[in-house]
């Protein structure tokens, strides 16, 4: 069975949420969802303990007391990662509504279509210097059922969900600015600055990143410096834990090796 565009669109939705906050993967109601990640050979992140201490790699919201790893049990023991601590400041709750109207692709734009959508796109211009922010996602949403093939029309969409604080639709029009065109520097900027909200840092710095690249300006800059900070930080945080887990492989073969060979030994003797 083969999704459509509107389901698709919840999939990416759900999934930004488990990245945000992988600690919904443990909800009862997902059970099954949980058991065929495990299937596949997907590592299921512990179920956080909320508490008062640092910030939890769990989510944003969530906190625990730092801890750190204990190798003194053996060596089989799974390694337990400690918390990293992150500047959430400007992090908001995901938002939830159904996914927004978007332009039909098989329309066909003609001459007057398009400077109809034109018109649209300057009315919501002039609504959001006016601080009328839904009048402007109405008009550019007009826009976009007369001219579904421009970027820059979602991805000025998208800005407008950000000033109104729902990170997750004005990914959904990024994504789709993105697919209309992959070097659209507006696209990445607005996803970037959406996944921030979230606390998506990784995410955030990559889409900023390219941004930056395609077209840079003060706006992209000062995103930058709010996200690279936390970013490095998770990226350093992985690469000390793979390298731990890559040494704990290898003495776990080393053992199996010497453990194989007395065998052996024992078997001759």
């Amino acid at each position: 069975m083969v999704m459509d565009a509107s389901g698709v669109a919840e999939l990416k939705l759900f999934v930004d949420q488990c990245k945000s906050n992988p600690s919904i993967i443990h909800d009862p109601s997902l059970s099954f969802f949980k058991s065929y990640l495990q299937s596949l050979g997907a590592r299921i992140p512990p179920h956080p303990q909320p508490d008062k201490g640092g910030v939890n790699m769990a989510g944003p919201k969530q906190h625990s007391d730092a801890k750190k790893p204990d190798f003194s049990n053996e060596e089989d023991a799974d390694i337990i990662e400690s918390d990293v601590e992150l500047d959430n400041s400007g992090v908001v709750e995901p938002d939830y509504d159904p996914p927004q109207k978007m332009g039909e692709p098989s329309v066909e734009v003609t001459d007057d279509k398009r400077d109809a959508a034109q018109t649209e796109k300057l009315k919501a211009i002039d609504a959001i210097s006016e601080g009328k922010l839904d009048e402007a996602i109405d008009c550019l949403t007009e826009a976009m059922m007369l001219n579904p093939t421009s970027a820059i029309l979602y991805a000025t969409r998208a800005s407008v969900f950000i000033k109104l604080s729902k990170p997750n639709a004005a990914i959904r029009d990024a994504d789709a600015a993105l697919e209309i065109n992959p070097d659209s520097a507006k696209g990445y900027k607005v996803r970037g600055m959406a996944r921030t909200m979230l606390g998506l840092w990784e995410e955030a710095a990559s889409d900023l990143r390219v941004a930056s690249k395609l077209d840079y300006d003060e706006e992209i800059g000062s995103a930058l410096k709010k996200v690279e900070p936390n970013a490095q930080k998770i990226e350093e945080h992985h690469r000390k834990y793979e390298h731990l887990r890559k040494e704990r492989e290898l003495k776990r073969n080393e053992r199996q090796k010497q453990q194989q060979k007395a065998a052996q030994v024992s078997e001759m003797n």
